[in-house]
């Protein structure tokens, strides 16, 4: 901006200069033609007086006198005064552009480069205005703009880390007795109760504890997933050998429900980064919905392949339930406590794919739901290495 501005304050001096020159050389020529006039007229008169025409001369004599009394030379401009008045009015261009230069472009760099900095994430430093210039109030409210992102970011972490200790606070508080619950329910069952409905209801009791204590497990993960407080422990993991072991876990859970699992995964070991803890916590939550959704007597796809060095794992299945709120494309599956069926009331607490989904992205992956009436399809997608 410096440069375009001190460009512009020479180029209008240059054109003052030749304007200047241009008029110069107009005022010398006219000066020199009304000069070169009076000398003719002055030697028409010497050579009528030398040939003895008195009366002519004297006639062409009184003419010459009176167009001298007319010609007046104060009239006329000098070169050098025009000169001294080019140099006042380079004095002012160049006193203009001064004023320019330090009264509204300089604090508007100023304020560029503040404006560059807060969007690069560095709000530490303050602006300095000065309300005179013609920018004093907006950098006044650009700065009080960045005090409230620091007030607001200050405020976030605090929030961050009230919400890291509740829930670590709570989920001691919750797990402790459910704890107690959950073994007390344990004992109650290993009973040889004679009362059917006793045994009933300890059966009730057990899987709403083992739901509850699921629910509480996933409420812990989120909540540390979400404040970045996982810590990964990242290594080279065989999707292959990986995959195989979580469906065979698996494999009583789908045979249960009369579902047969449909496996394409090569034989050659696929390798990746990530943190197999974490990996398979999200696989796991994947094979987890299609056992307790898909519906009975029909198959569920899984298939690994090699997609431009990346390693994509797909798993699909027919949902039991109409996925109703996703057939209009207004809900995103993976977004916390959300279900795919509304008649889901009594499974699921709707964590298991934003935990799978946050995992997966934590890790560097991509994680994708895909629905096709009432096929669901997810997809997990890590570069190989």
């Amino acid at each position: 901006m410096k440069k375009r501005l001190i460009a512009a304050a020479c180029a209008f001096i240059v054109l003052l200069a030749v304007i200047t020159a241009l008029l110069c050389a107009v005022i010398e020529k006219s000066d020199s033609g009304d000069y070169g006039r009076f000398a003719v007229a002055a030697n028409e008169i010497e050579q009528l007086i030398e040939s003895g025409h008195t009366d002519s001369a004297l006639v062409c004599t009184k003419q010459l006198k009176n167009e001298l009394s007319a010609y007046s030379p104060e009239q006329t401009f000098e070169p050098a005064y025009l000169w001294a008045v080019f140099a006042g009015g380079a004095i002012i261009v160049i006193a203009v552009f001064i004023y320019i230069w330090f009264a509204i472009i300089r604090p508007f760099e100023k304020l560029t480069g503040f404006a560059e900095r807060i969007a690069g994430g560095d709000l530490d430093l303050p602006l300095d205005y000065q309300r005179t210039n013609y920018f004093g109030r907006f950098t006044w409210a650009f700065d009080s703009m960045r005090r409230e992102i620091v007030k607001a970011r200050t405020g976030e972490k605090e929030a961050i880390e009230n919400n890291k200790t509740i829930i670590a606070t709570l989920s001691h508080d919750i797990k402790t007795p459910l704890t107690s619950i959950v073994n007390y329910v344990d004992l109650l069952k290993r009973e040889n109760l004679g009362n059917e409905n006793a045994r009933n209801y300890i059966r009730i009791l057990d899987e709403k504890s083992q739901r509850l204590k699921q629910l509480t497990e996933d409420l812990v993960e989120t909540s540390k997933i979400t404040s970045g407080n996982v810590k990964l422990d990242m290594q080279k993991i065989d999707m292959v050998e990986l995959l195989y072991q979580t469906g065979g876990e698996f494999n009583e859970r789908f045979e249960a429900r009369n579902l047969t699992i449909v496996t394409k995964i090569p034989n050659k070991s696929m390798y990746i980064y990530a943190d197999g803890r974490q990996l398979y916590r999200s696989l796991e939550n994947l094979y987890t919905n299609a056992a307790k959704y898909a519906l009975e007597n029909t198959r569920v796809y899984v298939e690994l392949s090699n997609n431009d060095n990346k390693a994509v794992f797909t798993i699909k299945n027919v949902s039991k339930n109409e996925l109703d709120i996703v057939s209009d494309g207004r809900v995103d599956l993976t977004e916390r406590f959300v279900r795919g069926e509304k008649s889901r009331t009594t499974e699921g607490s709707g964590l298991g794919l934003s935990i799978a989904k946050n995992l997966t992205t934590l890790m560097g992956g991509k994680f994708e739901i895909n629905v096709d009436g009432d096929l669901f399809i997810a997809t997990i997608e890590y570069e190989m290495i």
